[in-house]
């Protein structure tokens, strides 16, 4: 991946910077989805080749690697990585702006109530799930 430059934003912006990296995240982070055709029914209509663009574009910076599905193994199976799983306190705090700011959000109430109480242990609880869940 070739940077643009090093500033720390732009660092950022060049691994994840478009709507369609992020709810790929959020689609293994939070939404247990692993296959392409998971991806491509989500909801926000996403073209079969911005789609693809994309998945590279993660695997390529390290977010996520795909490997033979364990039990169809005609299909790829993708994972979040540990340097995936380390944006997971950007996502929660993406939930929480919007859960403050989009009048019709769909967060889970009690999700953004245990965000305000104690953020920490359901960071951890999360993060230990999703190594768990990913981490081979």
């Amino acid at each position: 991946m070739t940077m643009r430059s090093h500033c720390p934003t732009n660092f950022g912006l060049e691994h994840f910077g478009d709507k369609w990296s992020l709810l790929i995240v959020r689609d293994l982070m939070f939404k247990g989805k692993r296959h392409y055709n998971e991806f491509l029914e989500a909801g926000e209509s996403v073209s079969t080749s911005v789609l693809g663009d994309k998945l590279r574009q993660l695997e390529e910076g390290g977010i996520i690697d795909k490997r033979k599905d364990n039990i169809k193994k005609s299909r790829i199976r993708y994972s979040l990585t540990k340097k995936g799983i380390a944006l997971l306190p950007l996502m929660v705090e993406i939930i929480i702006w919007s859960g403050q700011y989009d009048i019709a959000s769909e967060v889970d109430k009690d999700f953004l109530k245990k965000t305000k109480t104690n953020r920490e242990d359901l960071l951890s609880e999360i993060r230990r799930k999703l190594h768990a869940e990913h981490i081979v």
